[in-house]
Formats: C-alpha cells, sequence, structure tokens
C-alpha cells in the first residue's frame, strides 16, 4: 500500500503569538495507523471496554499489558492530631518520624527538631537557617498509646565545626538489630548553600535511649561524576549533571534483608530538571554485609523512576515501597521479589508526607498491614511544622452511599 504524504503546512499567525501547525496527511486508501495485529481475547475486551480489537489506541495497548492485579494494595489515608509534646507548637520545627518500635512497654521515635524561623537563601548563610531542616539536632520521644507523646530529649547532636555533620543532622530513621539500634540520618556540612553536597552518617546505641556512638565519617555520599558550571551557586548550572544521586543522598533507610543490610535512600542529581510535571528525584540502594558497612551503592542504580521520601518495609520474601511526591510514577506502592527490580501494584490518591512507619505491625499479614497507622508531618506554615498520626484503610471498590458493593 503506497502512502503519499503531502507537504507540510505552516501557518504564522499575527500579533504576538505564532502558532506553527504541520500536517501530515494520507490517501484515503492508506490503512489507519491506529489498527493493530494485536491479539485480543473476548475477556480483555470485556474487561478493558475496548470497542474494536482491531483498531487499539496507545493507552488500550498499554492495558492490555497490565498485569492481573487485584486491590489488596489500594489503601487510601486520614491523618489526625496528637496530643502532649507532639501538639502543634509556634516556634519549634518537628519533622521528618522515624518509624515506631516499641521498647521498654513503650514505642520510641525519632525525628529532626529545630527552632525559629527559616531565612531562605538571600541573606547570610553562615548565620541564617535556609531551609525548617536546617541547624537540626535528632531528638527522640514516647508512647505508651501512639497518641499521647513525650519528648524525652536529643539522642544525635550536630558535630562540632569543621565535621561532616557541622550544620545539621535530620531525616532520621531507627533499625533494630542483634540487640542493638542504628540511626541513620542525613548531615550537612557548613557553609549550607545550594550546591552543598548531602551525605548519610550512622549512630548506634545498646539502648534506645542511648548514648549514640556516631560514625567518624558518612556512611554514603552523593557520586562524584557530575560537573558544576561556573562558580555561581546555581544548582541548575551544570556541565555534566551525573549519576541520579551526584548532588544529594537522602531519607536512608536501612533494612536487614537476606543477610545483608540494604541502606535505601533518595537521589538528587547536579542540574536536577522537572519531568512529568515532578522534580527529578529516583530511590537507589547501597548494600553491605555489617550495619555500619562499609555500603557499596547497587550497579543496578536506581531503582525507582520518582518519589521523594523513603518508605519501605519487608513482604513476602521481598520490599514493597510507597513512593510519593515526585516522578512519573509517584503516587504508587510497588514491591520487588530481590529488593532491587520494583513493579507498581496500586496507584493512590496520594500518601502522608514522611511516614514513620509502625514497625510493630506483622508485615506478612496483609501487603499494607504496616501502614495502617503510624506518623506523619505536616506543614502549619513553611516555617513551623508538627508532627501528626495517621490512619488507612483498604479501599476494594467505589460505592454510592447507600449501593451494595461486591
Amino acid at each position: 500500500m503506497m502512502k503519499r504524504i503531502k507537504s507540510m503546512v505552516c501557518m504564522t499567525m499575527t500579533m504576538t503569538m505564532v502558532l506553527v501547525s504541520c500536517v501530515n496527511t494520507e490517501s484515503s486508501d492508506t490503512k489507519d495507523e491506529s489498527s493493530s495485529d494485536v491479539e485480543v481475547t473476548d475477556a480483555q475486551m470485556d474487561k478493558l471496554g475496548i470497542t474494536h480489537r482491531k483498531y487499539l489506541s496507545a493507552a488500550s495497548k498499554r492495558a492490555l499489558q497490565w498485569p492481573d492485579l487485584g486491590n489488596e494494595w489500594y489503601i487510601e489515608f486520614e491523618v489526625y492530631d496528637l496530643k502532649g509534646d507532639f501538639a502543634y507548637e509556634e516556634g519549634v520545627v518537628r519533622r521528618d518520624p522515624s518509624a515506631m518500635i516499641k521498647e521498654n512497654g513503650k514505642y520510641y521515635v525519632w525525628y529532626t527538631r529545630s527552632t525559629g524561623k527559616t531565612d531562605g537563601f538571600g541573606g547570610d548563610i553562615e548565620k541564617d537557617k535556609v531551609f525548617p531542616w536546617d541547624r537540626c539536632d535528632i531528638w527522640y520521644a514516647t508512647s505508651e498509646d501512639g497518641i499521647t507523646w513525650k519528648e524525652e530529649g536529643p539522642a544525635v547532636l550536630r558535630g562540632e565545626k569543621g565535621a561532616y555533620d557541622d550544620r545539621s543532622v535530620f531525616t532520621v530513621e531507627i533499625m533494630k538489630w542483634d540487640g542493638k539500634y542504628y540511626l541513620c540520618y542525613q548531615t550537612v556540612k557548613s557553609p549550607y548553600n545550594v550546591r552543598v553536597k548531602n551525605q548519610v552518617g550512622l549512630a548506634w546505641a545498646d539502648s534506645p535511649d542511648g548514648p549514640w556512638i556516631k560514625s567518624k565519617e558518612p556512611i554514603l555520599s552523593p557520586a562524584d561524576n557530575g560537573i558544576w558550571e561556573g562558580e555561581e551557586q546555581n544548582r541548575f548550572k551544570v556541565k555534566k549533571k551525573g549519576d541520579f544521586d551526584s548532588h544529594k543522598v537522602h531519607d536512608p533507610c536501612i533494612i536487614p534483608y537476606k543477610g545483608k543490610f540494604y541502606l535505601y535512600y533518595k537521589g538528587e542529581q547536579m542540574g536536577e530538571e522537572v519531568t512529568f510535571g515532578g522534580r527529578q528525584i529516583r530511590h537507589g540502594v547501597a548494600i553491605a554485609d555489617n550495619p555500619k558497612g562499609p555500603y557499596v551503592k547497587s550497579p543496578y542504580n536506581p531503582i525507582s523512576n520518582s518519589g521523594h521520601e523513603i518508605c519501605v518495609w519487608p513482604y513476602k520474601g521481598g520490599i514493597a515501597s510507597l513512593i510519593t511526591t515526585d516522578g512519573p510514577e509517584r503516587n504508587t506502592i510497588q514491591w520487588s521479589p530481590d529488593g532491587i527490580n520494583f513493579d507498581i501494584k496500586a496507584a493512590i490518591k496520594g500518601a502522608p508526607h514522611a511516614i514513620g512507619l509502625n514497625r510493630t505491625a506483622d508485615n506478612e499479614k496483609d501487603p499494607t498491614e504496616v501502614l495502617r497507622w503510624g506518623l506523619t508531618h505536616e506543614y502549619k506554615t513553611y516555617d513551623w511544622q508538627y508532627i501528626r498520626g495517621f490512619r488507612s484503610r483498604k479501599v476494594k471498590n467505589h460505592t454510592a452511599i447507600g449501593e451494595k458493593g461486591e
């Protein structure tokens, strides 16, 4: 069948707007480009609502490739206020709660804490507070019921001047292993400018109440293969972007898995772009034989196309991950049989920020059991954030009031 391609027609509109219309036409005897030789069963036609098996849109072709999934991974969230020291307090920033563990008959959680308003990058970065998570220390709190919390005090403080963590320590996660407790967290060294390269630190203790011993050096650092353009403090100007984590490694979480320790983290790339309407954020993993490292980044990194804060948990021999906020696969729950290769299991309406999981939950009872309740943070204003609770519920179908579901 011969195609006759007509000339491209370009029309220029007057005034300030220029509209270029490029039209490619075919003769009437040319086969419609939407036609397809893909085999579609009657059952697929009925389930997906396809009107004609010989004329498949790109959307229908994608739908035919979907795995046969149910709704066992689909949930919806709600958040609520907490009591005690986690009630909102203007002048204090409490954010990024870790997962909760239960020790000595109490729930324990660690979190980012600072005071004072956020100044941004417009003034003196040696004196100002450039982000809400700048000039922070890691504190902890306890609760008997998960509702009323008592702030116990600092757990890990910023380092001395000149140390890799002298500016801020924040976004912490807890792991208990072999009778010891491990906190991994982000670190920043002064000066906190827009090109500073965040790292990951580690502290350990024999008790959840400390005292905590800090690693002398970071356990994870950004890739060192990007090249900034010029000396100006502009994080978008690069000669070479480098790996997905060439600028920052954030939101660490260590999971004991298959006899090793998997450190999941968020990577930010130098010269970050916006894709699919979201920031260019991806996740990676580094693996060690010992909780203290050394951690070696997986050659398969990045292991996600999207995401923000790390939220991972073991399930059925693999690792599940809640992907939020940024990128084309945001607002999905994914699962990997090997901790590296993740597939989408559910698309959700959204999730609370910086989820702190309930690690006392039975991971194997249900794929989302660990998300049934936990902690989050919320912005009251850009200056002040506070820790709240969240709960979730499973959703199997969509019904109106009074209507019977399945």
